[in-house]
């Protein structure tokens, strides 16, 4: 067991604790409001999508878990610690791939990578080491002198998620990571995610619209209009509403007619 100098146990050490724990967080942009009573949890090695509509509130979420904006209602918890009362600690185990490209263009690969290492405090070598197992880990290797403008979609946004894991993350956010990108590349990209699960047990928080990203056993979050309708297994979901796929399941739920509607 941990214990820091402040005499806690630290948060990641607790038997059974989740890696996020998002608890009736409510939020509002001035009179309007965006997120009522909202409540999730992502385990250790667990994959669980975000599946809302465009204007859902998925970004309006994401920016509340990473600390840029501040709940007035509910809490958010990463590996045991409130954001609210110990934000730096609990950023810190934290990677994040926004839904907003924030690379540095005239940068190149490796650059990209050690800027961002120097903020997170790696050493120079350290992040070296890092750098070079995660980029041949998404194949970029050969593109590391490049300038990040010469790479494709597809190629930015895995640079994106090698820089979200450069300082070994416990718990990885992805905020629409695939819009924008051709089909192959998307399933690409959702298939080496799934494999963090599965590999190295890191929690995954995967915001998206598309259904089709959605495996049968991940757990599925239903977000719509600011609400929480269903926390489920995807394969349950389809089941519940007698849908073909998830997609339909989606529409039965969200839809004109339904109970949410």
């Amino acid at each position: 067991m941990n214990v820091d100098s402040a005499g806690e146990v630290s948060g990641e050490e607790i038997s059974g604790e989740a890696l996020l724990s998002v608890e009736g967080v409510s939020f509002a942009y001035a009179q309007r409001k965006v997120l009522t009573s909202v409540s999730l949890t992502v385990p250790r090695g667990g994959f669980v999508a975000l599946l809302g509509a465009n204007g859902a509130g998925k970004t309006t979420l994401f920016s509340l878990i990473t600390g840029l904006q501040v709940a007035r209602d509910g809490d958010v918890r990463i590996a045991g610690l409130s954001i609210r009362d110990r934000r730096a600690q609990a950023l810190g185990s934290l990677g994040v791939v926004f839904q907003q490209p924030t690379l540095d263009l005239d940068l190149t690969v490796a650059q990209n990578l050690s800027y961002f290492a120097a903020l997170r405090g790696l050493a120079p070598k350290v992040a070296r080491e890092r750098g070079g197992e995660v980029l041949a880990q998404l194949d970029l290797v050969d593109r590391r002198a490049d300038k990040v403008r010469a790479l494709s979609g597809g190629q930015r946004r895995r640079l994106e998620i090698a820089r979200a894991l450069l300082h070994e993350p416990s718990l990885l956010l992805l905020d629409e990571p695939t819009v924008g990108l051709d089909i192959p590349t998307r399933r690409a990209l959702v298939d080496y995610v799934h494999g963090l699960t599965a590999d190295r047990k890191i929690g995954v928080l995967w915001a998206t619209h598309l259904a089709d990203e959605i495996e049968g056993e991940d757990e599925v979050v239903v977000l719509h209009e600011g609400r929480v309708l269903r926390d489920a297994k995807a394969k349950a979901l389809v089941a519940e509403t007698g849908a073909m796929d998830l997609e339909r399941a989606f529409s039965e739920l969200t839809g004109p007619g339904s109970a949410a509607a």
